[in-house]
């Protein structure tokens, strides 16, 4: 018989491990991922204090990329926990001190030292990379002989390409700082492409999977598989069409925009029937944020396309920006972690 998790609230959970239904259960080390997240988000209002006086050199973009390692990677660490095995459990012990790498890099000036310490917040992500390609390997493995429900298998892909796009981000991250220019890309889009793989990446898909998982046990929204990977599989296409082709970027980021509309819909309805009260609120004022985020998106991949200044780099980073990164993955991650501390996780499903 397994021994009960007493909180400081005297609520009582159990701990690690399986369920009947085969699901994670959650446990005290919940408060592991969310004491970090608070922690993290009382360091960036200073730093964004501090900005706002002109004491730290920091932009809007930078303080955007840092609302991630502080704050919004935690939360979808805790909420996928479980699938990477001890790699994704040395990155969660790790991210504190990762997350401190990454704003001493943002602090100094681009060159070699700031660029060697991001990859203080690289390993990091390397690890929670490393963590979902095991899991995702070693899982389709085991499935290869069938019996695996397609909506397991979406679940799998989901989150561990998930942790991929951590990796990708964190390696724009180092080369931001280091002050190169891979591909030609010039800054500010090479840092964005580290934002954009935090929050439309790794967040996105998280809050998605989760969202997969609550319809599927409840037989609705047939429809979200495919959009699911649709919006997982989108961030790198406009991430290679600022490379290879406008169009391609553009139709990409109209399509991912339409996504992740879509979601919003599914989040929205699926907010609605969750148990938790909070939860609730959550999830549907996250639907609300993204739906309004994704309607900028798309505005703003248009008139690039056609070159108009109507929308500009720095206008999105203060608008969509802030409305992805806080109304959408803060907010949506939240929802579905206070939900699961009914007993389920999209580890579980995985």
């Amino acid at each position: 018989m397994r021994t009960m998790v007493q909180l400081s609230n005297g609520k009582q959970i159990p701990p690690v491990g399986r369920n009947d239904k085969g699901d994670f259960l959650a446990d005290g080390r919940d408060l592991w991922a969310r004491g970090w997240a608070t922690a993290g988000a009382v360091v960036w209002a200073g730093l964004a204090v501090l900005a706002r006086m002109g004491i730290a050199r920091l932009g809007a973009i930078e303080l955007l990329f840092l609302f991630a390692p502080l704050v919004i990677v935690p939360l979808g660490m805790e909420l996928g926990r479980g699938i990477g095995g001890w790699l994704e459990e040395l990155a969660r012990r790790l991210q504190p001190a990762g997350a401190g790498f990454a704003v001493v890099a943002m602090w100094l000036p681009p060159g070699r030292r700031a660029g060697s310490v991001a990859l203080g917040w690289m390993v990091i992500c390397s690890l929670m990379a490393g963590g979902g390609v095991v899991n995702l390997v070693r899982s389709l493995w085991r499935d290869a002989g069938g019996g695996a429900r397609a909506t397991s298998i979406v679940l799998r892909i989901v989150i561990s390409v998930a942790r991929i796009d951590l990796v990708v981000g964190g390696a724009w991250l180092v080369a931001s700082r280091l002050g190169i220019r891979p591909m030609g890309i010039q800054e500010p889009i090479g840092l964005l492409t580290a934002v954009h793989f935090h929050f439309a990446g790794f967040a996105t898909a998280t809050i998605a999977a989760a969202t997969l998982q609550f319809a599927e046990r409840r037989g609705e929204y047939r429809w979200l598989k495919p959009v699911v990977l649709m919006v997982v599989g989108l961030p790198i296409v406009v991430a290679v069409g600022f490379v290879i082709s406008p169009a391609v970027k553009m139709v990409a980021a109209i399509l991912f925009s339409a996504g992740v509309a879509a979601l919003a819909i599914a989040v929205r309805g699926c907010g609605r029937k969750v148990e938790n009260a909070t939860a609730r609120v959550l999830l549907q004022v996250a639907a609300g944020a993204v739906f309004a985020s994704m309607v900028l998106s798309g505005a703003y991949a248009v008139a690039d396309f056609a070159g108009s200044d109507v929308l500009t780099i720095p206008q999105m980073a203060r608008t969509h920006g802030i409305l992805n990164a806080v109304g959408f993955c803060l907010l949506g991650l939240l929802g579905w972690l206070v939900e699961r501390e009914r007993g389920h996780s999209i580890a579980g499903s995985a």
